[in-house]
């Protein structure tokens, strides 16, 4: 299972992280589909290293042509000017193994609960700030989400 096998690598590298997205909305009770995974990393260059190492270590690459001093160096900028908020990850043999880490938070901002799955524990971002990270998006399927979260 991709996910066990992403945080595996990101705890080998002692990262700080929290699951976010689609993922934490169903691991939160709330019904929700969706293929990629979303991780919230520390907002620094080792972390940003590390993350990449991780990754690269279980097959996923980066979707650009970005390599992790690079879009820690530009972050800021990416984001003002390029709209980037996510540095995509995906498996070139399994293109359905998909991993975004988001670069608009910061993992030492976010409060996490352990969720099981498949008898271990995952770091999720705690029910209110994964409600305050959709809102924060905006996009019609955060909203949604928001909803469904809302009436747990």
């Amino acid at each position: 299972m991709l996910l066990i096998r992403v945080v595996d690598a990101l705890e080998k590298e002692k990262l700080k992280y929290a699951l976010v997205g689609g993922h934490a909305v169903a691991l939160h009770g709330a019904v929700r589909g969706t293929i990629d995974l979303d991780f919230v990393i520390q907002l620094t260059k080792s972390a940003f290293m590390k993350a990449e190492k991780a990754l690269d270590e279980i097959g996923l690459k980066s979707r650009l042509p970005v390599n992790a001093e690079d879009v820690f160096n530009f972050r800021e900028e990416y984001i003002k000017n390029k709209n980037l908020i996510a540095w995509s990850f995906v498996n070139s043999d399994k293109p359905t193994e998909m991993v975004d880490i988001i670069i608009t938070e910061d993992a030492n901002q976010i409060a996490t609960v352990n969720k099981e799955v498949m008898g271990r524990k995952i770091k999720v971002v705690n029910l209110p700030g994964l409600i305050t990270m959709k809102k924060k998006s905006g996009r019609p399927q955060d909203i949604e989400d928001v909803k469904a979260l809302e009436r747990l």
